[in-house]
């Protein structure tokens, strides 16, 4: 079992910043990739940045430039999400996702490539609302 714990949600003017993160229970030396998804209201869940397990990343293009994923190594792997210059289009709630193995990401992950039977992991979701 792999447990996900998101941080860094609130309120954030239009054309400001944020910062999630994500920490997982892995060790740094397992092999995963790990993604950011949000769904806004009344929309599907979509992916809007990848990790790979070779260290690639993937963003979504309404996304790209404007977001940053990183990772931080300790006991524990912690993900990132640096959001600069928001909009209103990038309210939602964010999940960190975790799929378990080898995996490479040429191309976005869609949402089912983390479900239980691919060994992915989910967190709660953390709320990002953007306001004029």
């Amino acid at each position: 079992q792999v447990h996900l714990v998101e941080s860094g949600g609130g309120s954030v003017q239009a054309g400001g910043s944020q910062v999630l993160s994500c920490v997982a229970s892995v060790h740094p030396y397992d092999r995963f990739m790990m993604a950011w998804f949000r769904q806004a209201p009344g929309k599907e869940r979509e992916a809007v940045a990848c990790y790979d397990s070779y260290g690639a990343i993937v963003y979504a293009e309404t996304v790209k430039g404007r977001f940053t994923t990183t990772r931080h190594d300790n006991d524990k792997v912690t993900l990132f999400l640096q959001m600069n210059n928001l909009d209103f289009e990038d309210t939602g709630t964010y999940y960190c996702a975790i799929r378990l193995g080898y995996y490479r990401a040429r191309v976005l992950p869609p949402e089912s490539d983390f479900g239980e039977s691919d060994h992915g992991y989910w967190g709660q979701g953390t709320q990002v609302t953007v306001s004029s």
